[in-house]
């Protein structure tokens, strides 16, 4: 296959179910391939690294939009002060805010309340499941989870959490390659969440508290320049997706290994495989995130020229497959010494919720096997029928109690 029909093979549905033979179909070829005049993936994991680590490669800002009617669509204008989206300057300005509320300390402060969360969640999925009955695990626990820690962080009230998925998996849309067709149900969704964050930060104002969105609106009413309102609250709307989308995935991804595998979750539950080392091996064997996109400058990646305004799409998935880095890359290994995943980026865009992520990842695998003897698949898992972030939407099991 050339370069084009493996991509067109990637975005089908049976790509998208599994995109890691395309990925190796794609090693071959080089650590980076021409998509066209004006467009290059990096496959490689070294050639990802380092474009990723290059601050000559920046990710696309407003400047570069090419939509005359941007402006008109709300996800857009919002978007366009994401940090995802920023560079320079007003990236750092607004990224060493947030960040505050993810600093080491902070985040491993968090533990003993994950570990509760995440023990409540599993009684109720051994309550809902003690007859036998199917226990739906993507909504039982691995969207609840990070959903209730980001909202936590963020200082969201626990009555307005769960209506929260549907609206945020609408606005996750904009993420992805094919979804352009679907920006007014993304505007819309954009809209309610910014509208749910405005009347928030009212409450806030008058009522603050120990949370990030205090916090914020502190900095933002000292009227010093370092945050306006619109950045505050458009950037709260991209927290609140980013904060659990990607760990939901991460833990619907691992306990899909688990039930494929089930020597991985055995030796996870005796202590062999460290909790920490199966988190890594599940970023790197199945990325919650696939790819994410550069603007490129003159030079060459992997060998492939790259011009001024280039777009460079890093393809995450396949260069944690990459068989130049990895030894057996096909091969779930969590005591692999070759680790390293490239999953939640590089450089000045790295993941600002990675030691979340981590965290809540290493928390929940250990105790859902400690207290379920056996997890076992109920049914077909239904996966996302999306690319850049890969996940299931349904997985079914069943649990045995100890």
């Amino acid at each position: 296959m050339d370069v084009m029909a493996i991509f067109t093979a990637l975005l089908a549905p049976d790509g998208r179910a599994d995109p890691y033979p395309y990925y190796a179909q794609l090693h071959e070829l080089g650590e980076a391939v021409p998509l066209g005049p004006n467009n290059v993936a990096v496959v490689g994991y070294d050639a990802i690294n380092a474009v990723l680590r290059d601050p000559g490669f920046r990710p696309s800002d407003a400047s570069d939009w090419d939509m005359p009617d941007w402006r008109d669509h709300p996800v857009l204008v919002q978007g366009s002060d994401w940090i995802l989206n920023l560079n320079g300057p007003s990236h750092a300005r607004i990224r060493s805010l947030i960040a505050r509320a993810f600093t080491a300390r902070r985040v491993a402060g968090l533990e003993p309340a994950i570990a509760k969360m995440a023990e409540d969640l599993i009684d109720a999925m051994a309550d809902r499941g003690s007859d036998g009955a199917v226990v739906e695990f993507m909504h039982d626990f691995a969207y609840l989870l990070p959903v209730t820690v980001i909202c936590e962080l963020i200082g969201i009230p626990e009555a307005d959490r769960e209506g929260f998925r549907p609206v945020a998996r609408d606005l996750s849309g904009i993420f992805e390659l094919n979804e352009l067709a679907n920006l007014p149900a993304i505007d819309a969704a954009a809209t309610e969440l910014l509208a749910y964050f405005t009347g928030l930060a009212r409450v806030r104002r008058a009522q603050p508290r120990d949370d990030l969105l205090s916090d914020l609106l502190a900095i933002s009413d000292a009227d010093d320049s370092r945050l306006s309102d619109a950045e505050l609250l458009h950037n709260m709307t991209l927290l609140l997706i980013a904060g659990f989308e990607t760990t939901t995935n991460l833990l619907g991804n691992g306990l899909q290994i688990i039930l494929q595998d089930p020597s991985a979750g055995a030796a996870l539950r005796d202590g062999s495989v460290p909790p920490a080392a199966f988190v890594e091996e599940v970023l790197r064997y199945d990325s919650p995130v696939q790819l994410t996109s550069r603007v490129g400058y003159e030079t060459k990646i992997g060998g492939v020229p790259v011009s001024d305004g280039t777009d460079v799409t890093t393809m995450l998935g396949a260069g944690n497959r990459d068989p130049r880095r990895f030894a057996a890359p096909d091969k779930f290994d969590p005591l692999r010494a070759d680790g390293g995943p490239l999953s939640f980026g590089g450089g000045a865009h790295f993941c600002i919720g990675a030691a979340l992520a981590r965290l809540e990842g290493s928390v929940a695998f250990p105790r859902l096997l400690s207290r379920f003897g056996r997890i076992e698949p109920a049914g077909d898992p239904v996966r996302r029928e999306t690319f850049l972030l890969r996940g299931f939407d349904e997985l079914p099991v069943t649990v045995t109690v100890d």
